[in-house]
């Protein structure tokens, strides 16, 4: 879990872009525009809520940029020397202090204002407090462009920063610079830190995870370190310095047997000596790597007793190659259980512990030798042997089987309900030309016999004939009149289906008397090709087309000067003259409901039943609005 996540911190705007955000939400989130009949109250109102909105709103930016930033007396003192380090507490400090002290500047200006305008007593004098209010506002925000330029650049360098979790399980690798330490955590890690054969070219801390024993441990590399006093220290090594002072981890520090680092052993065991103060109450190990090129036991004498100081003082040393990988696991392992152990001690040893081991009882059974027989109840013994007393009919194949070995052959036949002579016979499947399953039954031949009997008797009864029906003449004239009628209404069928399909152009009736195709004269002689007797009388269906209506027969200057009373149809009345006894009534009905009309068009120009205005449905008032981007003419 990271405790410290500086990533989220959001970007800090610069002083121009700051004042801007703030004004455009202000000119957004407030009314823009005052009418000639406002009252003096109404004005100040007015106003007020303009100086009140961008003081909050520079409020609320401020103090969310000096909460976002973390609080070096709040936080681990990892963190907060790493950051003393890097960006200069003392200058991180005044910057955040210059912005708080710029919020409360601001507030102090919004409450005098507010306070100013309460006593406005003209819309200019509203006005011109209002810009000297918010231009004050915007003086102070001008006056901080530095710090919030520097707390931008803190704020990039926070979020490329490493996410270290210092309560967690941490390996330290530090040494001098070029020992090979960036090559290790890329060899038990998955990080993927640069390696070139040149010094420092590690320049901030690297951290890896790693998994061993379903644990997840994180492994530091820290850059490497020279042999000289800690006031002369630059940057990149005091990173490496505040690492190993604060953080509880196992250290292993780094030697290179094969002196190409471009330091001596003496040189390296020196600046051991010069940091050891670091490594107090931390499990340390020491790790000779680049024994690829030279090896421990080839050293010379003097250099062999000069690490035989770490082993003189119990401090396990372990050989290592990050080129062929000897011994990078051993040490990996190693010191991963060297701090499991150190902090299971540490954690015994805590004041928490005593409660929890005051609570727990540890039984240890004693080590009693005795020979325990098996014990069968009287039960099972009773089942037992009344199993054993009832004896099986037949034995098993399976038993027969394993008695005689390879001599076993196997007899499918010996089962079969048949007498002794029958059981090994050889069954024929054709036997004379016939089948043998169809003589499974012994009569069949018989019963067939039978069968073939009886169904010849069934045949001179007549039992399978067919009865003829007889057929009047008269029905057989409709039948075939029927069959007629069919095969004239198909073809009418396909030749409209001709017809329809034909791409000749159709000319209008009013253009050409064309002769009318389906008509009641035409079906009745077509029937009477057929044989049918089509009259018109009562009791047939037929009926002729119906001749031009009145309307239709009269002159059209006639027809048009007809009233809307003869036209209507008999069978509903007019709206007006439904449910009216006379026409002096109607009339009467008629002037009221004009009288009604008017008064509500004329007093307050509502529309009546009468009125087929329709209005637009978006008026100017609603397309109007305040200025958006753009010059002052589109508005």
């Amino acid at each position: 879990m990271n405790l410290y996540n500086f990533k989220n911190i959001a970007v800090v705007p610069s002083s121009k872009d700051f004042i801007d955000l703030t004004l455009s939400k202000t000119q957004r989130k407030t009314p823009t525009v005052i009418h000639k009949n406002y009252k003096i109250s109404r004005i100040r109102s007015f106003y007020m809520r303009k100086v009140k909105y961008t003081q909050q709103n520079f409020h609320d930016r401020l103090s969310q940029v000096i909460q976002e930033f973390p609080k070096l007396d709040n936080i681990h003192p990892f963190y907060a020397d790493l950051m003393n380090i890097l960006y200069d507490k003392d200058h991180y400090k005044l910057g955040l202090g210059q912005l708080n002290q710029a919020r409360h500047l601001i507030d102090n200006v919004g409450k005098e204002y507010v306070r100013l305008l309460k006593f406005g007593d003209s819309l200019y004098r509203c006005k011109q407090l209002k810009r000297a209010a918010i231009g004050r506002m915007v003086t102070i925000v001008k006056r901080q462009a530095s710090n919030l330029q520097y707390l931008e650049q803190v704020r990039q360098h926070l979020a490329r920063l490493p996410s270290i979790n210092p309560y967690t399980r941490t390996i330290i690798i530090c040494g001098f610079p070029n020992v090979g330490k960036s090559s290790f955590i890329n060899k038990i890690t998955r990080a993927d830190v640069e390696v070139q054969p040149y010094a420092f070219t590690t320049k901030s801390l690297y951290i890896g995870h790693t998994d061993y024993k379903y644990l997840r441990w994180q492994v530091i590399d820290t850059p490497g370190i020279l042999d000289h006093p800690l006031e002369e220290r630059n940057v990149i090594e005091m990173q490496a310095v505040t690492a190993l002072a604060h953080l509880r981890a196992a250290v292993l520090y780094f030697i290179d047997v094969s002196e190409q680092c471009g330091h001596t052993i003496e040189e390296q065991i020196s600046l051991y000596d010069n940091i050891k103060p670091l490594f107090s109450n931390k499990p340390l190990m020491v790790v000779c790597n680049k024994v690829d090129i030279v090896r421990p036991e080839d050293l010379s004498e003097e250099k062999k007793l000069a690490l035989q100081v770490f082993e003189n003082n119990g401090i396990p040393v372990f050989t290592m190659s990050t080129i062929t990988e000897e011994g990078v696991a051993y040490v990996k392992e190693q010191a991963c259980e060297t701090l499991l152990a150190f902090r299971v001690e540490n954690k015994i040893h805590a004041k928490k512990v005593d409660g929890i081991l005051n609570r727990l009882t540890v039984a240890i059974p004693k080590n009693i030798h005795c020979e325990r027989k098996p014990c069968i109840p009287d039960g099972v013994r009773e089942k037992r042997k009344e199993k054993e007393a009832l004896i099986r009919k037949f034995r098993l194949e399976r038993e027969i089987e394993e008695e005689m070995g390879d001599d076993y052959v196997l007899d499918l036949k010996k089962k079969y309900d048949l007498p002794e002579e029958y059981k090994y016979d050889t069954i024929p499947e054709i036997w004379e030309g016939h089948n043998i399953a169809d003589f499974v039954e012994p009569e069949i031949l018989k019963k067939l016999e039978k069968l073939e009997e009886e169904e010849k008797m069934r045949e001179d009864a007549g039992y399978y004939a067919v009865p003829k029906i007889e057929r009047s003449l008269e029905m057989e004239a409709i039948s075939e009149l029927a069959r007629k009628i069919r095969e004239r209404k198909a073809i009418m069928q396909i030749e409209a289906r001709v017809q329809k399909q034909s791409t000749k152009p159709v000319m209008p009736r009013t253009t050409t008397a064309r002769k009318r195709e389906r008509s009641v004269s035409r079906l009745r002689n077509e029937m009477s090709d057929l044989g049918v007797d089509v009259d018109v009388s009562a009791e047939s269906h037929f009926k002729n087309t119906r001749g031009r209506s009145r309307s239709q027969s009269q002159p059209a200057v006639k027809r048009m000067r007809l009233s809307t009373e003869r036209s209507r149809a008999m069978s509903r009345p007019p709206r007006d003259q439904s449910g009216v006894s006379d026409n002096k009534m109607r009339m009467k009905l008629k002037k009221v409901s004009h009288k009604a009309i008017s008064k509500k068009v004329g007093k307050r120009g509502l529309k009546g039943e009468g009125d087929r205005f329709i209005g637009t449905k978006k008026p100017k008032h609603l397309f109007s609005g305040k200025r958006g981007v753009g010059k002052t003419q589109w508005r």
